[in-house]
């Protein structure tokens, strides 16, 4: 079996943890739309959900940061953060180890991927689960591209990713779903947290739907950082699917900033 789901969807923790503090209609435009997606998701009826994240220092540090990761145990524990500060409580997310090892060894014919049989999910993964897999019953294998410390990967790197994991998934008999999970534009943890750059952002969106490779991984990470903050080298994941599922029609169900949720909140989904 192939894909039968993809999308991309932001994952920042303001958005279950400050969401009584958002504007309500704008609130509740976003919070339909992840409702939407993930009827969507279980309509494909998938055996286990890829999510492909940006992962925050909860388990790979600058003494050991690998480019690429996919977790490869039966079961993780998340979130990280405090359950109050982030609005979602500690759980028990199940893992696929089978399916996971088997994904690493396509993926490692094109892509140096590292593995790690222990990782807990911190809100890159677990906000998005909050709302497309409430009840935790659809095994997960998290992928992880460095988004964090240089130097980075190459956005052309991570669209070659996708397409390793495409192919892997291609050889596999269980139905597989794909999310990919950051950004876009926002500055977490300075000064100006809460700032985003709505135009960045809806040119990058613009390309991501258009399927322009060319655009997407065109970024320099110096003007990346200039005008997207360091939280828009999370637009990685975002290419990864691309790369996953190039040629597919594409769709953006939500879009808008959200200053206080420090993120410009999108919903988007991949016609397979």
């Amino acid at each position: 079996m192939s894909l039968v789901f993809a999308g991309v969807c932001s994952h920042a923790p303001g958005i279950t943890g400050r969401y009584e503090r958002a504007d309500k209609a704008q609130r509740e435009g976003f919070y339909a739309r992840m409702h939407a997606m993930r009827r969507r998701l279980e309509a494909a009826r998938p055996d286990a959900l890829i999510v492909v994240a940006a992962e925050h220092f909860a388990n790979f540090f600058m003494d050991n940061m690998p480019a690429y990761c996919l977790g490869m145990a039966n079961g993780y524990e998340g979130p990280v953060e405090d359950e109050e500060w982030l609005g979602i409580g500690k759980a028990s997310v199940p893992g696929n180890a089978d399916l996971a090892e088997r994904l690493i060894g396509v993926v490692m014919e094109d892509v140096d991927v590292s593995y790690a049989q222990e990782w807990k999910f911190d809100h890159g993964v677990m906000v998005p689960l909050n709302f497309l897999t409430p009840r935790y019953d659809l095994p997960v294998i998290p992928a992880n591209i460095n988004c964090q410390g240089p130097p980075l990967t190459p956005l052309k790197r991570a669209w070659k990713f996708g397409e390793s994991l495409r192919r892997a998934c291609d050889e596999q008999s269980e139905r597989i779903a794909l999310i990919g999970t950051g950004g876009l534009s926002h500055w977490p943890c300075t000064p100006d947290s809460g700032k985003i750059n709505e135009a960045w952002d809806r040119e990058f969106l613009d390309r991501w739907v258009r399927d322009d490779y060319s655009g997407m991984t065109g970024y320099s990470d110096a003007e990346t950082y200039r005008d997207a903050g360091q939280g828009g080298f999370e637009i990685r994941t975002f290419v990864c699917v691309a790369g996953a599922t190039a040629g597919s029609p594409r769709e953006i169900l939500f879009y808008e900033p959200i200053p206080i949720f420090a993120v410009g909140c999108t919903v988007g989904i991949v016609h397979l």
